[in-house]
Order: C-alpha cells, then structure tokens, then sequence
C-alpha cells in the first residue's frame, strides 16, 4: 500500500479525551494495592504495570490516576507513532485514537501495528473485534470491551 505522506502531514499529534479515559477506566477498574492479573503480571491501579512489585500500594485513586495519566501518554504516543509512520493512512477523529489508546493499553503496541497496518478505517473496526482472547480462549470481558472500542472507533465526532 502507497501512503500518500500529504494526508498523513494532516494528521497531528492527538492525546485521549476523557471519554477514552473513563472507558479505559471502565474495563481496568482501580485497585490500589498490587495484584497479580491474569496474565501474571503485577498490576496497580488502573492497569499499570511498569515497575509494580508484591505489596506496592498507592495511597490514592488521585495516585492512580496519574499513573493513568502518565500510561495514556505512552500509549496514545504509538498510536501517533502508527500515524507518523504511515500505518494509520487517513485522518482519526477523536473517538478513534480514543477507541485505538484503549486498545493499545490492553492489547500493546505491536497488536495495535497488526490491526492498522494496511486497513482503512471500516476494516479496523471490523477487525478489532478479533482480539478478544486470554490463554487462546475467548473473554466475555475483553468481548465487552472490543465491542465499546468499536462503538467509539464508528461514532461519529
């Protein structure tokens, strides 16, 4: 596929809106005391992972919410990195980098590359119905929360 660098120039760098902070919020839940997930990675508060340890506590949902805060950066900058570098090759809306953060926040970077690479906007949203699976088997919840992904990514701005 021939990106077009003019469409992609249009593109500038975008950050989530509360909308895809309260839907990450939503499906993370917070917890202020460490955890294993199911996936057996320590997690704290909504979803972070960098650097968490048995027995780490926040004092705070303020404390977790800068932890948020601070992760939807990371994850926001590779869905402006999908932009940048052609992967994403027509213009998001807001509602789609939101649905796209969301994902990338669950799923990592490298699955968020594997479902823009390529697709136009109706194909993404197609398609990222797929990833909802933990251990090879399907997840009512990640079911749930890549039906709302869609939703957002397809809802007009």
């Amino acid at each position: 596929m021939i990106v077009d660098k003019q469409d992609v120039a249009e593109n500038v760098e975008m950050s989530v809106s509360m909308n895809g902070v309260e839907l990450i919020a939503k499906f993370e839940g917070c917890c202020l005391e460490a955890y294993l997930c199911p996936a057996g990675v320590w997690t704290i508060g909504y979803g972070h992972t960098a650097g968490v340890r048995q027995g780490d506590r926040l004092n705070s949902k303020e404390e977790a919410k800068a932890l948020l805060a601070q992760d939807l950066k990371k994850y926001g900058a590779c869905v402006n990195e999908c932009v940048r570098c052609g992967l994403i090759a027509f213009q998001l809306t807001q509602n789609q980098f939101d649905a796209l953060t969301s994902f990338c926040f669950n799923c990592g970077s490298s699955n968020l590359q594997r479902l823009v690479e390529g697709r136009d906007a109706s194909a993404i949203a197609e398609k990222i119905l797929l990833y909802n699976k933990a251990g090879g088997r399907v997840s009512a919840g990640l079911t749930r929360r890549r039906k709302e992904e869609q939703a957002l990514f397809i809802k007009s701005a």
